[in-house]
């Protein structure tokens, strides 16, 4: 397996993908796919990856820019992420989010938030913070991974693009 930048070619099977790993899940809407479509138009897609194997796209993570309320820059939000149900359990998701913190951090971000199971992305390093928050969430959700000691703080807002 392979973990690459997306490609415009591989759009539609991140599309597929990413509808099939969230029909079943319990707090999905359904629209993460269209999250990564409105993302990617309005070039907001900092890291968009895949996980390829055997010629396949299984995997994909997206990366996008957020806002602190006090003007703290280079916060970046993960999600969606996905990986095809088949595959799931075999550390496929972790090597993309791993991978996906490491270019982060190569790119010079300040830190990366995520609203996620607190069980499964504690093992990266998340955590909650009570520095930051995310209106309207359950604050043990909503969890920080921060690449410096110095940081920000404030209500997190996402893209526009990442709400439609």
């Amino acid at each position: 397996m392979i973990v690459r930048a997306e490609r415009e070619e591989d759009f539609d099977a991140i599309r597929v993908l990413t509808e099939a790993a969230f029909k079943t899940a319990p707090h999905a809407d359904g629209t993460e796919h269209l999250i990564i479509d409105r993302l990617r138009a309005a070039g907001a897609l900092t890291l968009s990856l895949v996980a390829e194997a055997d010629g396949a796209v299984v995997g994909h993570v997206a990366f996008s820019p957020v806002s602190l309320s006090d003007g703290s820059q280079g916060w970046y939000g993960l999600g969606p992420i996905a990986v095809d149900p088949s595959r799931q359990g075999k550390g496929i998701g972790g090597r993309l989010v791993r991978e996906g913190l490491d270019r982060l951090k190569a790119l010079g971000a300040t830190g990366c938030v995520l609203l996620g199971d607190p069980a499964y992305y504690s093992r990266f390093g998340f955590e909650p913070d009570p520095k930051l928050t995310l209106e309207g969430v359950p604050p043990e959700y909503f969890m920080r991974l921060a690449f410096s000691s110095v940081y920000g703080g404030g209500t997190v807002t996402y893209h526009p693009a990442f709400y439609g």
